[in-house]
């Protein structure tokens, strides 16, 4: 049964390649027409990884590389070539996607939604019936901050954080419709933050933390160039000068689902080796136990030389950092955010093995700051924040 995997270059899909050659002899990689060498990305990332140089030595022999493009109908190739394609697959693993958070929804649809469409366009195609594994987002969940996220919710009624988490939910929506259009099953995989211990490397993808901390340094540097007409705290002050205060909107009780990516591979695969129902299969793939609010704030305040106070609504004179912050949708809005996401069905069907080590302060900020950068020492912040 062979295998075709979208996003194989992404912080996720490169884990998940690595999870695929350990079960399959080769995979079809359907990498971005004109994004640059995908064998020579995938490759540097197992050689900076650590992978040995027998395996290594092999992965052009074990990947096919085939050119796309998933916004375009028969993702951009031409009919002989989408229909070979097609034929020849078993199974199709779609992690690819934007998750730009200060994305507009026009072109996240492009990407997210008309993606998936082509995608599940290539499965309808092939004539062996191949079997869909998606990769969606826990966040479908949308903009609900308190309670309990099901596996089998799927509705819009609480609206969404930002573009992004709506592009997700319609993508699985289409999902769910081909599903039943075609009577065909359907693995749809909903990770939450992923995150790694990794530390940043040019050659490899970004944590997806490290836009949260480009945001933050942009805004600002952006903010103590043009303070402009705000009232409020102070917005100047540098690593070795007094914090700019930032208010923004959290709860000091909140909580947030971050997942190691090597072990949310390692569950996604097992998942996909189990027999189907039928029909739709979804599950969370989230941490059992969630890391508080005030970690995150902990950890941006070591990224970035501000300091962080938390309040129940926006402040009605927001200093000009506050204002441009408030410009990124996707930004802050999280850290007021309560709920938990339901995996019964994921640890029924796997067990004690389902269960992540800790995510804690040390290994976030080890995946986000150079080898030689220890953790430094909080900065002076009010008590009820630590």
């Amino acid at each position: 049964m062979h295998v075709a995997l979208t996003g194989a270059t992404g912080f996720l899909g490169l884990r998940l390649l690595r999870r695929l050659l350990g079960t399959h002899r080769s995979v079809t990689i359907l990498a971005h027409a004109g994004s640059g060498d995908a064998l020579h990305r995938i490759t540097r990332f197992f050689e900076v990884t650590g992978a040995p140089r027998a395996f290594v030595s092999r992965l052009p022999h074990r990947l096919r590389v085939v050119e796309s493009d998933l916004a375009l109908p028969r993702l951009g190739l031409p009919a002989r070539t989408f229909q070979e394609l097609a034929d020849s697959l078993g199974t199709i693993w779609h992690s690819a996607g934007s998750i730009n958070l200060e994305g507009d929804l026009p072109e996240l649809r492009r990407i997210n939604v008309d993606g998936t469409r082509h995608v599940l366009e290539l499965a309808a195609s092939g004539r062996g019936s191949p079997v869909v594994h998606h990769v969606s987002t826990a966040f479908v969940a949308g903009a609900r901050r308190d309670g309990v996220a099901y596996e089998d919710e799927l509705d819009d009624a609480g609206g969404f954080e930002n573009a992004y988490e709506r592009s997700k939910y319609e993508a699985e929506l289409l999902v769910r419709a081909w599903s039943r259009e075609h009577g065909r099953p359907v693995l749809v995989l909903r990770p939450s933050i992923l995150v790694t211990d990794l530390p940043p490397h040019p050659e490899l993808p970004s944590h997806p933390l490290q836009v949260v901390e480009r945001i933050l340094h942009d805004a600002q540097s952006a903010a103590a160039a043009s303070p402009g007409p705000h009232g409020g705290p102070g917005t100047s002050g540098d690593a070795s000068g007094p914090r700019p205060r930032v208010r923004t909107v959290g709860h000091p009780h909140g909580r947030l689902n971050l997942l190691q990516v090597e072990h949310a591979a390692e569950v996604m695969v097992r998942l996909a080796g189990l027999p189907p129902s039928g029909g739709v299969d979804t599950y969370h793939v989230v941490h059992d136990r969630d890391v508080p609010v005030p970690v995150v704030v902990a950890l941006l305040e070591r990224l970035v030389p501000i300091a962080i106070d938390l309040v129940a609504a926006k402040p009605d004179n927001p200093s000009a950092l506050e204002a441009l912050m408030d410009f990124y949708p996707g930004l802050t809005a999280y850290l007021a955010h309560r709920r938990r996401f339901d995996d019964t069905r994921v640890r029924a069907r796997l067990g004690p093995s389902a269960v992540s080590a800790p995510v804690g302060l040390d290994y976030l900020w080890s995946g986000l700051a150079p080898r030689d950068r220890p953790l430094p020492l909080p900065p002076e912040t009010p008590a009820a924040l630590r």
